[in-house]
């Protein structure tokens, strides 16, 4: 059962609006949807929320270190409330998902993720689950830096946010622990294309 959602990102004003950021964008749509509220822990080096549920807690974790060092504040919660890894969800960006659509996946590699990277080092594993948040591809890979740290376009952050409202609607079933149907909802939730008008009738 998810009992720790964990959001990425880099901390600071500066980086606020940039493509590396996803993983903060999703978890304080969720923290807003489930009126938690935001407060610093220096024991995690991290912006904390908890929300109770019926006779369950959640908590939504922010790191505050930069993206290389994220694992530590993951580490550090899921030790003390004795979380298991497999009841872990890591929000990220994602390079290799266009910008609109959103991937759930259990396990596997951190693929040069920096963030993942360090989880998967302080975890001692990489069995979490990741909401992998599309922010595309710059299709170079020498250019990857940079565009995760500057601001997607327009039309590209309103398709990230899009993508993150879909997400959201998969909450209950992540909740629920029905991953087949939380997957599903992710995968398939995409925005209805808008049907053709149809041509006026001529006049007699």
């Amino acid at each position: 059962m998810i009992s720790l959602m964990v959001g990425l990102g880099n901390p600071g004003p500066a980086y606020e609006q940039t493509r590396h950021n996803a993983g903060f964008w999703f978890v304080d749509a969720l923290a807003l949807q489930l009126k938690a509220s935001w407060a610093f822990d220096k024991n995690y080096q991290a912006l904390v929320a908890r929300a109770t549920i019926g006779d369950r807690s959640l908590w939504l974790l922010k790191p505050q270190a930069f993206m290389n060092l994220s694992g530590r504040a993951v580490g550090a919660l899921a030790r003390f409330y004795k979380i298991a890894p497999a009841d872990i969800l890591v929000a990220h960006d994602e390079l290799d998902v266009i910008p609109g659509e959103a991937k759930l996946k259990f396990g596997g590699s951190h693929a040069g993720h920096n963030g993942l990277r360090d989880i998967h080092a302080q975890l001692g594993t990489g069995d979490y689950w990741r909401l992998r948040l599309g922010v595309g591809h710059p299709g170079d890979r020498a250019e990857v830096v940079d565009w995760v740290l500057k601001k997607p376009s327009l039309d590209h952050r309103i398709a990230i946010d899009q993508a993150i409202a879909r997400a959201l609607t998969a909450w209950p079933a992540l909740w629920a622990n029905d991953m087949a149907k939380a997957t599903l909802l992710v995968h398939t939730s995409k925005p209805p294309r808008p049907k053709p008008a149809r041509p006026e009738p001529l006049p007699p």
